[in-house]
């Protein structure tokens, strides 16, 4: 028995096949039973069998194995649910047989309230509160259903009956077969599913209307949700079709299944997961209202369900073997997600807004703290924390980049042969690489492995030195410090212009490159295809600043630029004062990918310019505020009649930014058509697009004397049944600056009126709360990790609370508190958040010690455009 503990995979003693799966969920009393028939094969001679069952009861008497060969009953003699590990392990008083067998299980389970395994939704159906069961079993939760072989790598085919109240839809992966209603209670059967693993299956039972088209090769598909919002399915259904297509001919194998339904559900902890045949959504990611859903909410679904539809080949079809390789599945599906959209959409200029998971994984991969993309995974409780930035975001940028290096065309043809090779059955990185490998004749597997393997990237170091363009790699860290890895780094550039692009793979610590022109200006890393950061010397940099100024840059590599110096600014290895000189430069910029960025760099040098040299804030925000007024004239206040879908999203960011940074003008017009806005919901004053900048204009004035925008917007929040309407309002409430609402804030979003699930979007808290939120989070962390230990959003709770601070003495405070609170599963966050706080306090420092900071300032702030 003993021996069966602690292991991180099951034994191989058996091996499951079929499973014929019957439950009965209790919505009322939010209990199931259910009763499980496994086709086994025991592969070797053995008394026990081990599977994966977690919050279930076995009865006495309820479990036995049939040998196939003997035809002979076996009962065991020890029937042992150990929690800890999430084991079932079944002593049998001799040997089974090897061969085939059906072990057969009844138990009972609880329908949770942790969005997690077999769980309860609440939603509001005429009035009256209404439970329905959903589940969710990625990473390791199918288990909590029924008992089962939870390891990706078991592949079964599965054969569901579901006993539900008669009047209510019933959902799983296949479709129907049959069904049978008797008085209340329906019987329905479902085709049995192609081989899959556990982790995808699928059922929820509700009450649902729908939407439904066909694909042109006839898979129906169809979008569900909640009674009466059946046209805001329209949209997803629209963009599943034709995705579905899309994927048909780029992976060169058509989906595998006879229909594909999309269902949104009110609780749920992630944005979307890509069920086989069945993907269950967050509303805010399936949704989409004509009237009141902004241009980023459209952006958001489409990107969304392409990802959830790229998973139906690339994780269902061909399953990642374990874990270890989640950020197959996940940075491959990021990737294409954005391809699929950009087919659709291609007026979105998708791949240039792409450049912001990639920040985002830079971001992350900076940190001393951070983990390999390809991570050793030995117990299931370390699973959730590696749903981040690096398999997700790093996962789907080196991807970019080795397509971007092999070329389109090859990279496509390959990835259909890896598909077709590992149909049905399951595949690791390396068999990724191999195809990739033979596909295009170039030693991929050597050059990924250096990108997979290790943590971190380079920053790549450039200067011209008597003719010859010098480059040196070294590992970047956010805190200054400098790591030992080395890549191979595909490197690109050109010299003055688009037409002359060159590249070559740096292998080595160093090299040098002849160059017979210099051209105008050099860029490296040409459209941000690499992973990597690039470091200019002072003279190139200078080139670089007047190209931006004089519009020769395109708008990825406009971002690369400033994105890498506010990097290296951080970092210390670059001073504040030509990072502002560098952004003075963009004064013209009208790209939404490039200002979107612009602004939220904006941010960062503002908080911490605060705790660095309070008495220049004021010169700081108007610097901000001057360098964002000419785009907001051009856009101004009103949509334009025929704008782009662009337009719209960057009119919103630009006046939050300028509410935030407290315009005067833009508070007050603000002000103006919020109250137009509460006297009547549908007003043309405040369409969705700027009614975040809106609410955030109007918790900037709000504080303990002055409530009522406070109290307005709760009561908007109370009154909109639209998920993105609440979260729009969740994410402003917290940007006041008065510590007293700021608490108010807080403790709003963990009462009954928040989901669970929208708590973190209230965490936002400005520079002025931070204080506050850390007292609040250090009171309620009981609370706070009994809602939500048990998943990956307390994390979000330490990373968003914690990250914003600015001192030595405030990261050892926190490492204090949590020195007895600490878990597994917030083990890593905790380690990041704390180093983020450290490379904070060690740049306050070194910006207080530049001598020319104030003057340039000043002068930026005054300086007329």
């Amino acid at each position: 028995m003993e021996q069966f503990k602690g292991q991180p995979r099951l034994p191989k003693f058996a091996s499951p096949k079929r499973y014929d799966i019957r439950l009965k969920p209790d919505l009322a009393a939010c209990k199931f039973a259910g009763a499980v028939a496994i086709n086994l094969d025991i592969v070797g001679e053995t008394k026990f069998i081990v599977l994966n069952a977690a919050d279930l009861s076995i009865q006495d008497g309820t479990v036995s194995f049939t040998s196939k060969a003997s035809s002979k009953v076996f009962e065991p003699c020890k029937v042992d649910l150990v929690e800890e590990d999430e084991i079932l392990v079944l002593e049998f008083p001799e040997s089974l047989p090897t061969g085939s067998g059906v072990l057969a299980i009844r138990f009972d389970g609880t329908l949770n309230d942790r969005m997690k395994g077999f769980y309860r939704s609440t939603y509001e159906h005429n009035g009256e509160k209404k439970n329905m069961a959903v589940t969710q079993f990625e990473p390791a939760d199918a288990r909590r259903c029924f008992p089962c072989w939870d390891e990706p790598a078991c592949k079964a085919t599965f054969k569901i009956t579901l006993d539900v109240p008669s009047d209510l839809v019933a959902l799983s992966n296949m479709p129907i077969v049959d069904e049978k209603v008797e008085g209340h209670v329906k019987t329905v059967f479902y085709q049995e599913s192609p081989i899959m693993s556990t982790y995808l299956v699928a059922v929820v039972v509700g009450l649902f209307d729908y939407v439904e088209d066909h694909t042109s090769d006839g898979v129906k598909v169809r979008v569900y949700c909640q009674v009466g919002k059946q046209n805001q399915g329209k949209f997803a259904l629209h963009v599943a079709v034709k995705t579905l297509e899309l994927y048909r001919e780029y992976f060169a194998v058509p989906y595998s299944l006879p229909k594909l339904d999309m269902i949104a559900i009110p609780d749920f902890a992630a944005g979307a997961m890509e069920n086989y045949g069945l993907v269950t959504y967050r509303e805010t990611a399936l949704l989409y209202d004509e009237k009141h859903s902004a241009a980023s909410n459209k952006q958001r679904v489409a990107v969304v369900v392409a990802h959830e539809l790229a998973h139906q080949w690339f994780g269902n079809l061909v399953t990642m073997e374990w874990w270890t390789h989640l950020w197959l599945n996940e940075g491959f599906a990021t990737w294409v997600s954005y391809l699929a959209t950009d087919g659709l959409f291609p007026e979105w200029k998708i791949w240039t807004q792409f450049l912001e998971e990639s920040t985002e994984g830079l971001r992350l991969d900076g940190l001393a703290e951070s983990h390999p993309i390809e991570v050793e995974i030995n117990h299931a409780s370390e699973i959730d924390e590696i749903f981040d930035a690096i398999s997700y975001r790093k996962g789907a940028s080196v991807i970019r980049m080795l397509q971007s290096y092999l070329g389109a065309e090859c990279f496509q043809k390959s990835l259909a042969s890896y598909i077709k090779r590992h149909a049905c059955s399951n595949a690791k990185t390396e068999d990724l690489w191999a195809a990739l490998e033979e596909g295009s004749g170039e030693p991929v597997n050597k050059l990924m492995n250096s990108w997979t393997k290790q943590k971190g990237y380079p920053v790549v170091s450039i200067k011209i030195i008597d003719d010859k363009l010098e480059f040196e790699q070294s590992q970047f860290l956010s805190s200054g410090s400098h790591g030992d890895g080395q890549w191979i780094v595909p490197v690109t550039f050109c010299c003055g212009s688009y037409d002359a692009r060159r590249s070559f793979l740096l292998e080595t610590k160093s090299t040098s490159i002849d160059l017979k022109e210099t051209g105008a200006w050099i860029k490296v890393n040409v459209d941000q295809a690499g992973f990597y950061r690039v470091k200019y010397d002072e003279d190139l940099q200078a080139k670089l600043r007047y190209a931006i100024e004089n519009e020769m840059l395109s708008a990825t590599d406009r971002f690369g630029i400033l994105d890498d110096s506010f990097a290296l600014c951080m970092a210390r290895q670059q001073s504040l004062t030509s990072l502002l000189s560098l952004m003075a430069a963009y004064r013209e910029e009208l790209d939404y990918t490039v200002l979107s960025n612009l602004i939220s760099i904006s941010y960062k040098v503002a908080r911490i310019a605060a705790d660095a040299t309070p008495e220049l804030m004021d010169y700081i925000k108007q610097f901000f505020i001057g360098l964002l007024q000419y785009s907001a004239e051009k856009l101004g206040w009103e949509p334009k009649e025929g704008e782009s879908h662009l337009e719209a999203m960057l009119r919103g960011a630009i006046l939050s930014a300028l509410a935030e940074f407290g315009d005067e003008p833009t508070l007050k017009e603000a002000s103006r058509r919020f109250h137009a806005f509460l006297e009547d919901r549908s007003t043309p004053l405040l369409p969705p697009d700027i009614r975040r900048a809106a609410y955030v204009a109007v918790m900037q004035t709000v504080n303990a004397s002055n409530r009522s925008g406070f109290e307005s917007l709760l009561r908007v929040y109370r009154e909109t049944d639209l998920s993105q309407e609440k979260t729009r309002i969740l994410g402003s409430l917290a940007s006041c600056p008065d510590p007293n609402i700021i608490l108010e804030v807080l403790d709003f979003i963990l009462s009954p009126e928040v989901r669970s699930q929208d708590a973190v979007f209230g965490l936002a808290v400005c520079r002025e709360g931070r204080e506050t939120a850390w007292t609040w989070l250090k009171e309620n962390w009981e609370h706070i990790w009994k809602t939500y230990g048990s998943g990956f959003l307390v994390t979000r709770f330490v990373s968003a609370v914690v990250s914003p601070f600015a001192s030595f003495e405030k990261a050892k405070e926190v490492e204090d508190f949590f020195a007895t609170r600490s878990k597994p599963s917030i083990t890593r966050t905790l380690k990041q958040s704390i180093e983020r706080v450290n490379i904070n306090a060690q740049w306050v420092q070194s910006i207080r010690n530049e001598e020319y900071l104030a003057e340039t300032v000043k002068e930026l702030a005054y300086r007329k455009y």
